[in-house]
């Protein structure tokens, strides 16, 4: 389902920027398709048979015109991994959606107020232990965010989002996780409220000819409880294209969250949290 989502929503991207733009609106986007395949017969040394496939999609619309800025970016990833001995593995899945709308009071700087989502497609699970664990699924986590502030953009390439008056919700939309209290909810509760301070920081440039880095920094503190302790979500995109239809891709995302405790060798504590994923495949830009 997730896979063909993404294809459809490839698809009227595709078909909306052919239509003739303003000079207001500025689109861009691209997506991607990984597929990797591996297979053995007789092989002495051993293996394991497995295809695995990633597929991601991003497209951002910014509108500017006068002293109106609205600034929107999808994020949509999904990959899988298939092994005759494990099955079928989740390797990625990411949901994210952000808005953002100022109005200009000065040079380079807005009055604004944004609005961030992001969840996953599918179920997770802990591929670790012989029987997987259920760790995770759509809206479980879900984080809701919005704020008050302001936009700095003294570069086309970064841009500035400072909300000292932001609100933080986290769903944990599932009765099994909820009992837990995963992912920083009171037990038996479906969502945790935060109201706090979040600072937000984009970078989108060209490092060479064919190669594209964008990455964003998320710092938010809780003003309710531990306000020293701030949260850091930074993602990095990088690509580099080879020619027209093929580019080589690697993400990183970094997550360090004070109230999402982890499995560790002494129990159960806030750690950082790392997913990179590399690849080589089919892109298309538009």
């Amino acid at each position: 389902m997730a896979v063909s989502l993404l294809c459809v929503l490839t698809t009227l991207a595709c078909a909306h920027s052919a239509e003739k733009d303003t000079t207001y609106w500025h689109r861009q986007g691209n997506s991607l398709f990984n597929l990797s395949q591996a297979a053995y017969s007789n092989w002495a040394a051993g293996g394991d048979n497995a295809i695995a496939f990633d597929v991601s999609f991003n497209y951002v619309a910014e509108y500017k015109r006068a002293k109106h800025l609205w600034q929107n970016r999808l994020e949509l990833a999904y990959g899988m991994n298939f092994t005759r001995s494990s099955g079928s593995q989740k390797t990625n899945d990411k949901i994210y959606l952000s808005s953002n709308y100022g109005y200009e009071i000065g040079h380079n700087w807005y009055l604004s107020a944004s609005v961030t989502f992001n969840t996953q497609f599918a179920n997770g699970y802990d591929y670790k232990t012989d029987s997987k664990v259920f760790l995770s699924q759509f809206m479980a986590p879900g984080y809701l965010s919005t704020g008050v502030g302001f936009t700095w953009t003294p570069k086309k390439w970064f841009t500035a989002t400072l909300s000292p008056s932001s609100w933080r919700g986290t769903f944990v939309c599932n009765t099994l996780l909820s009992e837990q209290g995963a992912f920083g909810v009171e037990k038996g509760h479906r969502l945790f409220n935060e109201f706090g301070a979040n600072f937000k920081f984009e970078f989108n440039c060209a490092l060479l000819a064919n190669m594209n880095l964008y990455s964003r920094i998320d710092l938010y503190s809780n003003y309710l409880r531990k306000p020293q302790n701030v949260d850091v979500r930074w993602d990095i995109q990088l690509t580099a294209k080879i020619n027209k239809w093929f580019a080589t891709t690697l993400s990183v995302n970094m997550i360090y969250d004070d109230d999402v405790k982890v499995a560790t060798k002494n129990g159960r504590g806030s750690r950082l949290q790392i997913k990179e994923v590399l690849g080589i495949g089919l892109q298309a830009t538009f």
